[in-house]
């Protein structure tokens, strides 16, 4: 009987052989060890995860991608099996630089972000930081501008970036306990994925990050507002998948979305959460090749319908 041999995350985080068959990589920079995988061959997609997240998200994503496409997906400083460099703040403006470091050192032309949550504006900053080394965007739920003001946003920030979250994300993770879980709408997480989720917090000093991104939603402001400014000059080709279920990002942000950059397709995936990569991973897959095809077929924006984001 052959036994199957298990990929370095599948050892590390106790799972089996085929849960995250992929071979990990890793980018030294600044002390930080950044872990990365790359697979598959043909246009570039860079995939980036948010909170609590780390690159399992994307595994079946990428499985229904790699055959035609590059596929590159990386573990923020301090989530999965990337190490942060010790007294890292884990500020998003922080983990930015890293990705652009990373981007330069794989040298990548073109390419394709594909990010929602933290992801999104932590990639379109480390975009901006690298001209030319990603030129297009397929977003799912997440924002890029200053919240501040929004009681939508504020008191989330204030709860879980505050006190009562750290206790929370320090004693029980509840991120990933809790809101993950919750944040689905068309499947269950199962008890492997939990299990994979669960893994790189096992140690409560490993928490820290799951409490400092909830408080940069506000605190970051001023980045966040740098960000949008930037992002009012961008006439590159962008996609939005975007989940109509989700707590988080609701249509009001999606039309904010359309504002700022109004050359996007939109497209919506009905009954589906906060991480759309989980919930509807079949759906993804399709849309991200319709991006990639319209990309790669200027004249198709042409032919192709937009979604109607539903009312705010």
């Amino acid at each position: 009987m052959v036994v199957p041999v298990k990929s370095l995350a599948e050892v590390e985080f106790g799972l089996e052989a085929g849960d995250y068959p992929f071979e990990s990589r890793f980018f030294e920079c600044n002390a930080h060890r950044l872990h990365y995988i790359d697979e598959g061959t043909g246009s570039a997609i860079f995939f980036l995860h948010g909170n609590p997240s780390w690159s399992y998200m994307y595994r079946n994503v990428i499985l229904g991608l790699r055959r035609d496409f590059r596929c590159i997906a990386v573990d923020l400083s301090g989530f999965g099996l990337s190490v942060p460099a010790p007294g890292f703040t884990f500020l998003p403006s922080g983990q930015a630089r890293l990705i652009a470091g990373l981007l330069d050192h794989l040298d990548l032309h073109e390419a394709t972000l594909v990010a929602h949550d933290w992801g999104g504006p932590i990639g379109i900053a480390a975009m901006f930081g690298t001209p030319g080394r990603i030129t297009r965007l397929v977003l799912g739920n997440t924002w890029a501008w200053d919240v501040s003001g929004d009681w939508h946003f504020e008191w989330f920030s204030r709860l879980m970036g505050g006190a009562i979250g750290r206790w929370a994300a320090n004693r029980f993770a509840i991120f990933v306990n809790v809101v993950m879980p919750t944040a689905m709408k068309r499947r269950k997480l199962t008890a492997v994925d939990m299990a994979a989720y669960r893994a790189p917090f096992q140690r409560h000093e490993a928490r820290r990050p799951m409490h400092i991104l909830p408080h940069e939603i506000i605190a970051s402001g001023p980045w966040l507002r740098g960000l949008e400014d930037q992002l009012r000059g961008f006439k590159g080709e962008a996609f939005f998948i975007w989940p109509d279920s989700d707590i988080a990002f609701r249509a009001k942000e999606l039309a904010r979305w359309q504002t700022l950059l109004p050359q996007a397709q939109v497209r919506i995936i009905q009954q589906c959460g906060h991480f759309l990569w989980e919930d509807a991973p079949g759906e993804c897959i399709g849309l991200i090749r319709e991006a990639m095809g319209l990309f790669a077929d200027p004249a198709g924006h042409q032919n192709g319908q937009a979604a109607k984001a539903p009312a705010a």
